[in-house]
């Protein structure tokens, strides 16, 4: 008796989802809509979404020891000099990481002022928490000199020693 209504609770749930299915199938279908006139056919044609569906995404792991993020991190020289803290990210139009903006000299925020540094000057190596700092390959004197980074106005950037490459997008 109990396989036999075991069979009956078996074909009970298959009945049941497969009127689910039915049901959302149903639910899914885009409404009927008149003809468009055909002058307008082609265009309204183009409009319309694909109805296939999209890729899934890639996926990365990466591990917790091997990335941080960088924003209000410290930065020092390699004599180590406090240097200030990385406050933005500059990228190029090719998504290229390029500079970063550094904030940098004065008091609990009073009178510093925004420098940007080549990507290529900063050093990752000994990051591996929160509280490690960055280390610049300038010292406090150069950076000092450097001019004032402003949005919407030509990016000055300071690099170590050979290694700034300008940017040509005014074409």
């Amino acid at each position: 008796m109990r396989p036999r209504i075991m069979v009956m609770l078996v074909g009970a749930a298959l009945l049941t989802c497969a009127g689910v299915r039915a049901a959302d199938d149903e639910a899914q279908a885009p409404p009927a809509t008149p003809a468009p006139p055909a002058a307008a056919a082609p265009k309204e044609q183009a409009k319309e979404p694909s109805k296939e569906p999209s890729p899934p995404p890639s996926v990365t792991v990466i591990g917790a020891r091997d990335a941080h993020g960088i924003l209000g991190r410290d930065v020092r020289s390699s004599a180590n000099e406090d240097m200030g803290r990385i406050v933005d990210v500059i990228v190029d139009r090719d998504g290229k990481v390029r500079a970063a903006v550094i904030d940098f000299g004065g008091f609990l925020g009073v009178g510093s002022r925004k420098i940007v540094v080549d990507w290529n000057a900063l050093r990752f190596a000994g990051v591996s928490s929160k509280s490690d700092s960055i280390t610049l390959d300038l010292n406090k004197q150069q950076v000092s000199a450097a001019p004032e980074y402003k949005e919407d106005t030509p990016l000055i950037v300071l690099g170590a020693a050979g290694n700034l490459h300008p940017w040509d997008y005014e074409h």
